[in-house]
């Protein structure tokens, strides 16, 4: 299933972990969409076979790029990942909190810091750093938050320079239903109500 997945990465640029409508690896892996949990699935144990697989390949990446959701990106979509993630935008930073702000800070200091908890959350449903999920020696869950220069150097990024309109706009191009995170009004989402103010 390994090959398939990679296959339909490498035509569309993007596909989902999960999704009962969007290309997405559980759908690939079971021949159907699975609404809900995968995990009882009877193809379960394959799809986390092959997302494993999936999460150690060079040419992928995940991120949280659709609807908050674990989105795998194909090596060739790097740079506009990159672009996004590092461009500070207004998007990114409506609403964040002082303690958000303070983390991402640290990470840029450091290159890569271990958190987890909301405000970890926070910063990676903004693309702020990227972020990889593991499991700490206690079997906790917790994840490693790094800086985009730091990945990019990492990785040796392509050099081909993406301006972050010119990104965002291939990703839409990508998936046109989708929602993605700069299309979320944040000032709206943390305005107080009319009901809230007695109005």
């Amino acid at each position: 299933m390994l090959n398939g997945c990679l296959a339909a990465l490498r035509q569309t640029g993007l596909l989902l972990k999960s999704d009962p409508v969007l290309p997405s690896v559980t759908t690939l892996v079971a021949g159907e969409a699975i609404r809900g949990s995968w995990w009882g699935h009877p193809a379960g144990s394959l799809i986390f076979q092959t997302l494993q697989q999936l999460a150690e390949h060079r040419e992928v990446l995940f991120v949280k790029l659709v609807a908050g959701k674990d989105t795998l990106v194909h090596r060739s979509l790097w740079p506009e990942v990159y672009a996004i993630g590092s461009a500070g935008e207004a998007w990114q930073r409506a609403g964040l909190s002082a303690a958000a702000r303070a983390l991402e800070k640290q990470v840029a200091k450091a290159g890569v810091v271990q958190a987890s908890g909301a405000v970890a959350k926070e910063l990676e449903l903004r693309l702020l750093v990227r972020c990889e999920q593991f499991h700490t020696d206690a079997g906790h869950h917790s994840k490693g938050l790094e800086a985009w220069p730091r990945w990019a150097d990492r990785v040796g990024l392509d050099a081909r320079r993406v301006t972050p309109s010119e990104a965002k706009a291939a990703f839409e191009a990508i998936l046109p239903a989708a929602k993605f995170p700069w299309q979320v009004d944040r000032r709206a989402a943390t305005a107080p109500s009319r009901s809230r103010l007695g109005t």
